[in-house]
Protein backbone atom coordinates (compact mmCIF):
# COMPACT_ATOMS: atom_id res chain seq x y z
CA UNK A 1 0.00 0.00 0.00
CA UNK A 2 4.52 3.29 -1.42
CA UNK A 3 0.88 4.19 1.17
CA UNK A 4 3.82 4.94 -0.40
CA UNK A 5 3.75 6.56 -0.89
CA UNK A 6 3.06 8.55 -5.49
CA UNK A 7 6.52 7.47 -6.20
CA UNK A 8 7.59 7.64 -9.78
CA UNK A 9 10.49 5.88 -8.29
CA UNK A 10 9.49 4.57 -4.98
CA UNK A 11 5.28 5.07 -3.32
CA UNK A 12 3.50 5.59 -2.49
CA UNK A 13 3.64 3.80 -2.31
CA UNK A 14 2.72 5.68 -0.72
CA UNK A 15 0.73 3.36 -1.05
CA UNK A 16 -0.09 1.65 -0.17
CA UNK A 17 1.20 3.69 -1.97
CA UNK A 18 0.71 2.54 0.53
CA UNK A 19 1.00 3.13 -0.56
CA UNK A 20 0.24 3.40 0.28
CA UNK A 21 0.23 4.78 0.81
CA UNK A 22 -0.69 2.46 1.75
CA UNK A 23 2.16 -1.11 1.15
CA UNK A 24 3.78 -1.19 -2.15
CA UNK A 25 4.94 2.25 -1.66
CA UNK A 26 2.09 3.31 0.44
CA UNK A 27 2.23 7.22 0.49
CA UNK A 28 1.83 9.03 3.75
CA UNK A 29 -0.15 12.06 4.77
CA UNK A 30 2.78 14.37 5.09
CA UNK A 31 5.89 15.72 3.42
CA UNK A 32 9.12 17.35 4.41
CA UNK A 33 9.45 19.48 1.34
CA UNK A 34 6.42 21.73 0.80
CA UNK A 35 6.38 23.90 -2.33
CA UNK A 36 8.39 24.08 -5.49
CA UNK A 37 8.41 27.63 -6.81
CA UNK A 38 9.82 29.82 -9.57
CA UNK A 39 10.34 33.42 -8.53
CA UNK A 40 9.34 36.15 -10.98
CA UNK A 41 7.01 33.92 -13.01
CA UNK A 42 3.34 34.52 -13.65
CA UNK A 43 0.52 31.97 -13.53
CA UNK A 44 -1.35 31.19 -16.75
CA UNK A 45 -4.63 29.41 -17.44
CA UNK A 46 -5.56 26.83 -20.05
CA UNK A 47 -2.33 24.80 -20.03
CA UNK A 48 -1.64 21.08 -19.72
CA UNK A 49 0.39 19.75 -16.79
CA UNK A 50 2.26 16.57 -17.71
CA UNK A 51 3.22 14.21 -14.91
CA UNK A 52 5.46 11.19 -15.52
CA UNK A 53 5.17 7.98 -13.50
CA UNK A 54 7.45 4.98 -13.93
CA UNK A 55 4.73 2.46 -13.04
CA UNK A 56 1.14 2.05 -14.23
CA UNK A 57 -1.46 2.41 -11.44
CA UNK A 58 -3.40 -0.65 -12.59
CA UNK A 59 -7.12 -0.92 -11.81
CA UNK A 60 -8.22 2.55 -10.68
CA UNK A 61 -10.71 1.66 -7.92
CA UNK A 62 -9.37 3.96 -5.15
CA UNK A 63 -10.41 1.69 -2.29
CA UNK A 64 -9.12 -1.58 -3.71
CA UNK A 65 -5.44 -0.84 -4.17
CA UNK A 66 -2.65 0.68 -2.15
CA UNK A 67 0.23 1.56 -4.47
CA UNK A 68 1.69 5.04 -4.44
CA UNK A 69 1.04 5.55 -8.14
CA UNK A 70 -2.61 4.64 -7.68
CA UNK A 71 -2.91 7.06 -4.77
CA UNK A 72 -1.39 9.85 -6.87
CA UNK A 73 -3.67 9.51 -9.89
CA UNK A 74 -6.77 9.01 -7.77
CA UNK A 75 -6.00 12.13 -5.79
CA UNK A 76 -6.83 14.04 -8.98
CA UNK A 77 -10.40 12.74 -9.06
CA UNK A 78 -11.25 11.95 -5.44
CA UNK A 79 -11.41 13.86 -2.16
CA UNK A 80 -11.21 12.74 1.45
CA UNK A 81 -13.17 13.94 4.45
CA UNK A 82 -10.25 16.04 5.70
CA UNK A 83 -6.78 16.88 4.42
CA UNK A 84 -3.33 17.23 5.92
CA UNK A 85 -0.96 20.05 4.99
CA UNK A 86 2.83 19.87 4.80
CA UNK A 87 3.10 20.82 8.49
CA UNK A 88 0.82 17.98 9.58
CA UNK A 89 -2.15 20.25 10.32
CA UNK A 90 -5.61 18.81 9.68
CA UNK A 91 -7.61 20.97 7.29
CA UNK A 92 -11.03 20.90 5.69
CA UNK A 93 -12.01 19.11 2.53
CA UNK A 94 -15.35 17.34 2.13
CA UNK A 95 -15.97 18.10 5.80
CA UNK A 96 -15.96 21.74 6.84
CA UNK A 97 -15.53 20.96 10.55
CA UNK A 98 -14.86 18.00 12.83
CA UNK A 99 -14.53 16.90 16.43
CA UNK A 100 -12.45 14.00 17.76
CA UNK A 101 -12.43 12.66 21.32
CA UNK A 102 -10.35 9.50 20.86
CA UNK A 103 -13.22 7.06 20.29
CA UNK A 104 -15.65 9.15 18.24
CA UNK A 105 -15.17 11.44 15.25
CA UNK A 106 -17.89 13.81 14.11
CA UNK A 107 -17.71 15.41 10.66
CA UNK A 108 -19.94 18.20 9.34
CA UNK A 109 -20.08 17.70 5.56
CA UNK A 110 -19.79 20.76 3.33
CA UNK A 111 -23.00 21.81 1.58
CA UNK A 112 -23.03 22.00 -2.20
CA UNK A 113 -20.43 19.28 -2.80
CA UNK A 114 -21.13 17.58 -6.11
CA UNK A 115 -19.77 14.55 -7.88
CA UNK A 116 -18.39 14.73 -11.40
CA UNK A 117 -21.74 13.40 -12.70
CA UNK A 118 -23.61 16.26 -11.01
CA UNK A 119 -25.08 14.23 -8.15
CA UNK A 120 -24.78 15.43 -4.56
CA UNK A 121 -22.19 14.08 -2.14
CA UNK A 122 -23.83 13.71 1.28
CA UNK A 123 -23.02 12.48 4.75
CA UNK A 124 -24.82 9.26 3.80
CA UNK A 125 -22.46 8.80 0.85
CA UNK A 126 -19.52 9.14 3.24
CA UNK A 127 -21.06 6.59 5.59
CA UNK A 128 -21.55 4.17 2.69
CA UNK A 129 -17.86 4.49 1.82
CA UNK A 130 -16.83 3.66 5.35
CA UNK A 131 -19.19 0.69 5.42
CA UNK A 132 -17.68 -0.66 2.19
CA UNK A 133 -14.12 -0.51 3.48
CA UNK A 134 -15.16 -1.95 6.85
CA UNK A 135 -16.87 -4.99 5.28
CA UNK A 136 -14.22 -7.74 5.38
CA UNK A 137 -15.73 -9.54 2.40
CA UNK A 138 -14.69 -6.61 0.20
CA UNK A 139 -11.01 -7.14 1.05
CA UNK A 140 -10.16 -3.45 0.89
CA UNK A 141 -6.48 -2.88 1.76
CA UNK A 142 -7.52 0.42 3.34
CA UNK A 143 -9.23 -1.31 6.27
CA UNK A 144 -7.27 -0.46 9.40
CA UNK A 145 -5.11 1.99 7.44
CA UNK A 146 -7.50 4.70 6.26
CA UNK A 147 -10.43 3.57 8.39
CA UNK A 148 -9.87 2.17 11.90
CA UNK A 149 -11.06 -1.43 12.00
CA UNK A 150 -14.47 -1.84 13.61
CA UNK A 151 -15.58 1.75 12.99
CA UNK A 152 -19.32 2.35 12.63
CA UNK A 153 -20.75 5.35 10.79
CA UNK A 154 -24.10 7.01 11.52
CA UNK A 155 -25.76 9.95 9.77
CA UNK A 156 -28.01 12.77 10.92
CA UNK A 157 -28.61 15.33 8.19
CA UNK A 158 -25.20 16.66 7.14
CA UNK A 159 -23.49 15.26 10.23
CA UNK A 160 -21.44 12.07 10.00
CA UNK A 161 -20.55 10.39 13.29
CA UNK A 162 -17.96 7.62 13.27
CA UNK A 163 -17.76 5.55 16.44
CA UNK A 164 -14.49 3.67 16.84
CA UNK A 165 -14.26 0.16 18.24
CA UNK A 166 -11.09 1.07 20.14
CA UNK A 167 -9.14 4.30 20.63
CA UNK A 168 -7.32 5.41 17.48
CA UNK A 169 -4.62 7.96 18.36
CA UNK A 170 -4.19 9.29 14.82
CA UNK A 171 -7.70 8.74 13.40
CA UNK A 172 -7.96 12.09 11.58
CA UNK A 173 -4.73 11.45 9.70
CA UNK A 174 -6.15 8.07 8.70
CA UNK A 175 -9.38 9.55 7.33
CA UNK A 176 -7.31 12.01 5.32
CA UNK A 177 -6.12 8.95 3.35
CA UNK A 178 -9.59 7.61 2.50
CA UNK A 179 -10.69 8.55 -1.06
CA UNK A 180 -14.46 9.00 -1.11
CA UNK A 181 -16.38 7.38 -3.96
CA UNK A 182 -19.69 8.79 -5.21
CA UNK A 183 -22.88 6.72 -5.15
CA UNK A 184 -22.66 5.72 -8.82
CA UNK A 185 -19.30 4.11 -8.18
CA UNK A 186 -20.45 2.46 -4.97
CA UNK A 187 -23.34 0.86 -6.87
CA UNK A 188 -21.14 -0.29 -9.76
CA UNK A 189 -17.57 -0.99 -8.61
CA UNK A 190 -16.63 -2.34 -12.04
CA UNK A 191 -17.01 1.19 -13.43
CA UNK A 192 -14.11 2.29 -11.21
CA UNK A 193 -11.52 -0.02 -12.75
CA UNK A 194 -10.97 2.25 -15.76
CA UNK A 195 -13.08 5.27 -14.80
CA UNK A 196 -13.69 7.66 -11.92
CA UNK A 197 -16.70 8.58 -9.78
CA UNK A 198 -15.49 11.20 -7.37
CA UNK A 199 -15.84 14.76 -6.15
CA UNK A 200 -12.25 15.76 -6.95
CA UNK A 201 -10.95 18.73 -8.95
CA UNK A 202 -10.37 16.62 -12.07
CA UNK A 203 -12.31 14.00 -14.02
CA UNK A 204 -10.75 11.15 -15.98
CA UNK A 205 -11.43 11.59 -19.70
CA UNK A 206 -9.14 8.99 -21.28
CA UNK A 207 -7.29 5.93 -19.99
CA UNK A 208 -4.76 3.93 -21.97
CA UNK A 209 -3.14 1.58 -19.43
CA UNK A 210 0.61 1.45 -19.71
CA UNK A 211 0.71 4.67 -21.72
CA UNK A 212 -1.30 7.64 -20.43
CA UNK A 213 -4.26 8.92 -18.41
CA UNK A 214 -5.92 12.25 -19.22
CA UNK A 215 -7.79 14.32 -16.62
CA UNK A 216 -9.89 17.44 -17.22
CA UNK A 217 -10.41 20.31 -14.77
CA UNK A 218 -13.84 20.65 -13.18
CA UNK A 219 -15.57 24.01 -12.85
CA UNK A 220 -17.39 25.06 -9.67
CA UNK A 221 -15.12 23.05 -7.38
CA UNK A 222 -14.68 24.94 -4.08
CA UNK A 223 -14.13 22.28 -1.38
CA UNK A 224 -10.48 21.38 -1.86
CA UNK A 225 -7.91 21.23 0.97
CA UNK A 226 -8.45 24.27 3.18
CA UNK A 227 -11.12 25.58 0.80
CA UNK A 228 -9.04 25.41 -2.41
CA UNK A 229 -11.02 26.04 -5.61
CA UNK A 230 -10.44 25.27 -9.29
CA UNK A 231 -11.15 28.91 -10.17
CA UNK A 232 -7.64 29.80 -8.97
CA UNK A 233 -5.49 31.35 -11.69
CA UNK A 234 -2.91 28.99 -13.15
CA UNK A 235 -4.53 25.65 -12.44
CA UNK A 236 -3.97 23.39 -15.46
CA UNK A 237 -6.98 22.79 -17.69
CA UNK A 238 -5.71 19.27 -18.34
CA UNK A 239 -3.44 16.89 -16.49
CA UNK A 240 -1.72 14.28 -18.62
CA UNK A 241 -0.24 11.36 -16.68
CA UNK A 242 2.36 9.55 -18.79
CA UNK A 243 3.75 6.12 -17.96
CA UNK A 244 7.48 6.20 -18.70
CA UNK A 245 9.47 3.35 -17.20
CA UNK A 246 12.96 4.79 -17.67
CA UNK A 247 14.16 7.56 -15.33
CA UNK A 248 16.75 8.79 -17.82
CA UNK A 249 14.01 9.28 -20.40
CA UNK A 250 11.90 11.15 -17.86
CA UNK A 251 14.80 13.42 -16.92
CA UNK A 252 15.39 14.19 -20.61
CA UNK A 253 11.71 15.03 -21.03
CA UNK A 254 11.75 17.34 -18.00
CA UNK A 255 14.76 19.18 -19.39
CA UNK A 256 13.12 19.50 -22.82
CA UNK A 257 9.82 20.68 -21.34
CA UNK A 258 7.84 17.65 -22.53
CA UNK A 259 7.18 16.68 -18.88
CA UNK A 260 6.40 19.14 -16.09
CA UNK A 261 6.93 16.96 -13.04
CA UNK A 262 8.17 13.61 -11.80
CA UNK A 263 10.01 12.10 -8.88
CA UNK A 264 13.55 11.01 -9.68
CA UNK A 265 15.58 8.98 -7.24
CA UNK A 266 18.48 7.61 -9.28
CA UNK A 267 21.61 9.25 -10.72
CA UNK A 268 19.59 11.35 -13.21
CA UNK A 269 18.61 13.59 -10.30
CA UNK A 270 22.13 15.04 -10.44
CA UNK A 271 21.55 16.24 -14.02
CA UNK A 272 18.34 17.96 -13.06
CA UNK A 273 20.00 19.57 -10.06
CA UNK A 274 22.83 20.82 -12.26
CA UNK A 275 20.24 22.35 -14.59
CA UNK A 276 18.67 24.07 -11.56
CA UNK A 277 15.28 22.45 -12.05
CA UNK A 278 12.97 23.23 -9.11
CA UNK A 279 12.91 20.43 -6.56
CA UNK A 280 11.18 19.40 -3.35
CA UNK A 281 12.52 16.57 -1.19
CA UNK A 282 10.75 14.03 0.98
CA UNK A 283 12.33 11.51 3.32
CA UNK A 284 10.97 8.01 2.84
CA UNK A 285 11.76 4.50 3.96
CA UNK A 286 13.23 2.80 0.90
CA UNK A 287 14.93 -0.38 2.07
CA UNK A 288 12.50 -2.64 3.92
CA UNK A 289 12.97 -6.41 3.86
CA UNK A 290 9.91 -8.58 4.49
CA UNK A 291 9.90 -12.33 5.09
CA UNK A 292 7.08 -14.63 4.04
CA UNK A 293 6.05 -16.47 7.20
CA UNK A 294 3.93 -18.99 5.29
CA UNK A 295 5.00 -22.63 5.48
CA UNK A 296 7.40 -23.50 2.70
CA UNK A 297 8.85 -20.02 2.47
CA UNK A 298 10.82 -18.22 5.21
CA UNK A 299 8.75 -19.34 8.18
CA UNK A 300 11.78 -20.87 9.98
CA UNK A 301 13.08 -18.31 12.55
CA UNK A 302 16.61 -19.68 12.13
CA UNK A 303 16.45 -19.07 8.39
CA UNK A 304 15.15 -15.51 8.84
CA UNK A 305 17.90 -14.79 11.36
CA UNK A 306 20.53 -16.16 8.99
CA UNK A 307 19.18 -14.16 6.06
CA UNK A 308 19.37 -10.99 8.11
CA UNK A 309 22.75 -11.52 9.77
CA UNK A 310 24.53 -12.57 6.57
CA UNK A 311 23.75 -9.22 4.93
CA UNK A 312 25.82 -6.06 5.23
CA UNK A 313 22.81 -3.77 5.61
CA UNK A 314 24.92 -0.62 5.66
CA UNK A 315 26.47 -1.51 2.33
CA UNK A 316 23.09 -2.41 0.86
CA UNK A 317 21.72 0.95 2.01
CA UNK A 318 24.45 2.85 0.18
CA UNK A 319 23.94 0.91 -3.06
CA UNK A 320 20.13 1.03 -2.95
CA UNK A 321 19.99 4.78 -2.35
CA UNK A 322 22.87 5.63 -4.72
CA UNK A 323 24.65 7.15 -1.74
CA UNK A 324 21.84 9.66 -1.04
CA UNK A 325 20.21 8.01 1.91
CA UNK A 326 20.98 6.89 5.42
CA UNK A 327 20.17 4.06 7.80
CA UNK A 328 16.57 3.34 8.69
CA UNK A 329 15.37 4.63 12.05
CA UNK A 330 11.72 3.60 12.35
CA UNK A 331 8.85 2.28 10.27
CA UNK A 332 6.54 5.32 10.14
CA UNK A 333 9.19 7.83 9.09
CA UNK A 334 7.56 10.15 6.55
CA UNK A 335 7.37 13.73 7.81
CA UNK A 336 5.49 15.05 9.63
CA UNK A 337 5.82 11.77 11.49
CA UNK A 338 3.40 11.09 14.32
CA UNK A 339 6.28 9.69 16.37
CA UNK A 340 10.00 10.28 16.03
CA UNK A 341 12.75 8.13 17.45
CA UNK A 342 14.90 5.13 16.65
CA UNK A 343 13.34 1.69 16.99
CA UNK A 344 15.95 0.13 14.69
CA UNK A 345 19.09 0.74 16.74
CA UNK A 346 19.80 -2.16 19.07
CA UNK A 347 16.99 -4.28 17.62
CA UNK A 348 17.99 -5.07 14.04
CA UNK A 349 20.82 -7.62 14.36
CA UNK A 350 24.23 -6.54 13.10
CA UNK A 351 26.11 -8.34 10.34
CA UNK A 352 27.65 -11.57 11.65
CA UNK A 353 28.05 -14.35 9.07
CA UNK A 354 29.53 -16.75 11.64
CA UNK A 355 26.48 -16.31 13.87
CA UNK A 356 24.21 -16.74 10.85
CA UNK A 357 25.76 -20.07 9.84
CA UNK A 358 26.05 -21.41 13.38
CA UNK A 359 22.38 -20.64 13.90
CA UNK A 360 21.50 -22.62 10.80
CA UNK A 361 23.60 -25.58 11.93
CA UNK A 362 22.00 -25.52 15.37
CA UNK A 363 18.61 -25.73 13.63
CA UNK A 364 19.66 -28.84 11.70
CA UNK A 365 20.96 -27.33 8.46
CA UNK A 366 24.20 -28.76 7.05
CA UNK A 367 26.45 -27.35 4.34
CA UNK A 368 26.71 -29.50 1.24
CA UNK A 369 29.65 -30.09 -1.05
CA UNK A 370 28.47 -27.20 -3.22
CA UNK A 371 28.64 -24.83 -0.26
CA UNK A 372 24.84 -24.51 0.07
CA UNK A 373 23.05 -25.46 3.27
CA UNK A 374 20.41 -28.20 3.13
CA UNK A 375 18.00 -29.90 5.52
CA UNK A 376 15.99 -33.07 5.03
CA UNK A 377 17.32 -33.29 1.50
CA UNK A 378 16.15 -29.79 0.56
CA UNK A 379 18.55 -26.96 -0.22
CA UNK A 380 18.19 -23.59 1.47
CA UNK A 381 16.93 -21.58 -1.50
CA UNK A 382 15.16 -18.22 -1.39
CA UNK A 383 13.71 -15.88 -3.99
CA UNK A 384 13.95 -12.09 -3.54
CA UNK A 385 11.47 -9.79 -5.26
CA UNK A 386 12.23 -6.08 -5.43
CA UNK A 387 10.37 -3.07 -6.79
CA UNK A 388 11.74 -1.92 -10.16
CA UNK A 389 10.73 1.65 -9.35
CA UNK A 390 13.80 1.69 -7.11
CA UNK A 391 15.74 2.41 -10.30
CA UNK A 392 19.27 1.21 -11.01
CA UNK A 393 20.15 1.13 -7.32
CA UNK A 394 17.48 -1.49 -6.66
CA UNK A 395 18.86 -4.00 -9.13
CA UNK A 396 22.43 -3.43 -7.97
CA UNK A 397 21.50 -3.83 -4.30
CA UNK A 398 19.49 -7.00 -5.02
CA UNK A 399 22.46 -8.54 -6.86
CA UNK A 400 24.70 -7.66 -3.91
CA UNK A 401 22.28 -9.31 -1.46
CA UNK A 402 22.27 -12.48 -3.58
CA UNK A 403 26.09 -12.52 -3.51
CA UNK A 404 26.21 -12.05 0.27
CA UNK A 405 23.68 -14.82 0.84
CA UNK A 406 25.61 -17.15 -1.46
CA UNK A 407 28.80 -16.44 0.51
CA UNK A 408 26.93 -17.57 3.65
CA UNK A 409 25.72 -20.78 2.02
CA UNK A 410 22.24 -19.64 1.00
CA UNK A 411 21.17 -20.07 -2.61
CA UNK A 412 19.19 -17.02 -3.76
CA UNK A 413 17.73 -15.44 -6.87
CA UNK A 414 16.47 -11.88 -7.37
CA UNK A 415 13.74 -10.59 -9.66
CA UNK A 416 12.43 -7.07 -10.18
CA UNK A 417 8.70 -6.37 -10.59
CA UNK A 418 6.74 -3.16 -11.11
CA UNK A 419 4.32 -2.03 -8.42
CA UNK A 420 1.40 -3.93 -9.94
CA UNK A 421 3.48 -7.10 -10.06
CA UNK A 422 4.62 -6.62 -6.48
CA UNK A 423 1.07 -6.13 -5.30
CA UNK A 424 -0.03 -9.28 -7.12
CA UNK A 425 2.74 -11.36 -5.55
CA UNK A 426 2.25 -10.00 -2.06
CA UNK A 427 -1.55 -9.83 -1.92
CA UNK A 428 -2.66 -12.49 -4.37
CA UNK A 429 -0.33 -15.34 -5.32
CA UNK A 430 1.87 -15.32 -2.20
CA UNK A 431 4.66 -16.64 -4.39
CA UNK A 432 7.67 -15.05 -2.69
CA UNK A 433 10.18 -15.68 0.07
CA UNK A 434 11.70 -12.22 0.63
CA UNK A 435 10.49 -8.88 -0.76
CA UNK A 436 11.91 -5.39 -0.75
CA UNK A 437 8.92 -3.08 -0.71
CA UNK A 438 8.60 -0.15 1.68
CA UNK A 439 5.32 0.71 3.37
CA UNK A 440 5.51 4.47 3.79
CA UNK A 441 3.18 6.10 6.30
CA UNK A 442 3.55 8.86 8.86
CA UNK A 443 1.75 7.36 11.86
CA UNK A 444 2.53 3.93 13.34
CA UNK A 445 -1.09 2.88 13.76
CA UNK A 446 -1.51 2.76 9.97
CA UNK A 447 0.99 -0.10 9.86
CA UNK A 448 -0.79 -2.39 12.32
CA UNK A 449 -2.90 -4.26 9.70
CA UNK A 450 0.25 -5.05 7.72
CA UNK A 451 2.16 -6.29 10.75
CA UNK A 452 -0.45 -8.32 12.62
CA UNK A 453 -3.91 -9.79 12.39
CA UNK A 454 -5.53 -11.49 9.42
CA UNK A 455 -3.48 -12.62 6.45
CA UNK A 456 -4.50 -11.99 2.86
CA UNK A 457 -6.14 -15.42 2.54
CA UNK A 458 -8.56 -14.34 5.26
CA UNK A 459 -9.25 -10.94 3.75
CA UNK A 460 -6.61 -9.06 5.73
CA UNK A 461 -3.54 -7.08 4.68
CA UNK A 462 -0.94 -8.92 6.78
CA UNK A 463 0.72 -10.12 3.57
CA UNK A 464 3.80 -11.52 5.35
CA UNK A 465 1.70 -13.51 7.85
CA UNK A 466 3.48 -11.99 10.86
CA UNK A 467 2.25 -13.16 14.27
CA UNK A 468 4.35 -11.50 16.96
CA UNK A 469 2.71 -11.51 20.37
CA UNK A 470 5.15 -8.97 21.81
CA UNK A 471 4.37 -6.51 19.02
CA UNK A 472 0.62 -6.97 19.46
CA UNK A 473 0.89 -6.39 23.20
CA UNK A 474 2.87 -3.21 22.57
CA UNK A 475 0.26 -1.98 20.10
CA UNK A 476 -2.52 -2.54 22.63
CA UNK A 477 -0.62 -0.42 25.14
CA UNK A 478 0.17 2.32 22.61
CA UNK A 479 -3.37 2.51 21.24
CA UNK A 480 -4.75 3.26 24.67
CA UNK A 481 -2.95 6.61 24.65
CA UNK A 482 -3.79 9.70 22.60
CA UNK A 483 -1.44 10.88 19.88
CA UNK A 484 2.23 11.25 20.76
CA UNK A 485 1.71 10.13 24.37
CA UNK A 486 2.07 6.55 23.16
CA UNK A 487 5.15 7.07 20.98
CA UNK A 488 7.61 5.29 23.28
CA UNK A 489 5.31 2.26 23.27
CA UNK A 490 4.93 2.37 19.48
CA UNK A 491 8.71 2.42 19.00
CA UNK A 492 9.20 -0.37 21.54
CA UNK A 493 6.61 -2.50 19.71
CA UNK A 494 8.40 -2.00 16.40
CA UNK A 495 11.65 -3.11 18.02
CA UNK A 496 10.07 -6.47 18.87
CA UNK A 497 9.43 -7.08 15.16
CA UNK A 498 13.02 -6.32 14.22
CA UNK A 499 14.51 -8.46 16.98
CA UNK A 500 12.44 -11.41 15.71
CA UNK A 501 13.47 -10.80 12.09
CA UNK A 502 9.84 -10.37 11.08
CA UNK A 503 10.66 -7.30 8.97
CA UNK A 504 14.00 -5.53 8.55
CA UNK A 505 14.15 -1.82 7.66
CA UNK A 506 17.62 -0.91 6.43
CA UNK A 507 17.54 2.28 4.39
CA UNK A 508 15.96 5.71 4.40
CA UNK A 509 16.28 7.84 1.30
CA UNK A 510 15.44 11.24 -0.10
CA UNK A 511 12.79 11.19 -2.79
CA UNK A 512 13.12 14.25 -5.00
CA UNK A 513 10.18 15.71 -6.91
CA UNK A 514 11.26 17.90 -9.84
CA UNK A 515 9.07 20.47 -11.60
CA UNK A 516 9.62 22.62 -14.69
CA UNK A 517 7.09 25.05 -16.12
CA UNK A 518 4.91 24.63 -13.07
CA UNK A 519 4.96 24.90 -9.30
CA UNK A 520 3.24 22.64 -6.82
CA UNK A 521 3.01 21.47 -3.24
CA UNK A 522 3.91 17.93 -2.27
CA UNK A 523 2.17 16.38 0.71
CA UNK A 524 3.30 12.82 0.17
CA UNK A 525 1.91 13.13 -3.34
CA UNK A 526 1.41 16.18 -5.51
CA UNK A 527 -1.60 18.14 -4.25
CA UNK A 528 -3.74 18.74 -7.39
CA UNK A 529 -5.18 22.07 -6.25
CA UNK A 530 -1.68 23.41 -5.59
CA UNK A 531 -0.46 23.05 -9.18
CA UNK A 532 0.12 26.34 -10.99
CA UNK A 533 1.28 26.60 -14.60
CA UNK A 534 3.96 29.22 -15.17
CA UNK A 535 4.16 31.70 -18.02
Amino acid sequence: MRTVPFRSSPTSLGVLSIATVAVLGLSACGSSGGNTSSAGKTFVDGKTFTLALTSDPGALDPQMGATGTLFQVNRLAYDSLVSVDDKGTIKSQLAKSWKFDGTKVTFEINSGVTCADGSAFTAQTAADNIAFVEDPKNHSPLLGVSVPAGAKAAVSGSTLTVTLATPAPFALSSFARLPMVCESGLKDRTSLKAGTAGTGPYTLKAAVPGDHYTYQLRTGYTWGPGGAATSATGMPATIEVKIVSNETTIANQILSGAVNAASIEGPDAARLNAAKVSRVDEQVVLGEQWYNHATGHTSDPAVRAALTRSLDLGQLQKVLTSGKGGPATQLAAVAPAGCTGNSVQGNVPSTDVAAATSGLEAAGWAKGADGIYAKDGKKLTVSLLYDTTFGTGGGAAADLAVQQWKAAGIQATAKGLDQTGMQTAMFSTGDWDVVWEPVNVNTPDQLVPFLSGRGVADGGTNFAGIQNADYSAGVTKAMAQVGTAGCSDWLAAEGKLFAANDVVPFANSILSYFAKGAQMTVVSTIVPTSIRMLG
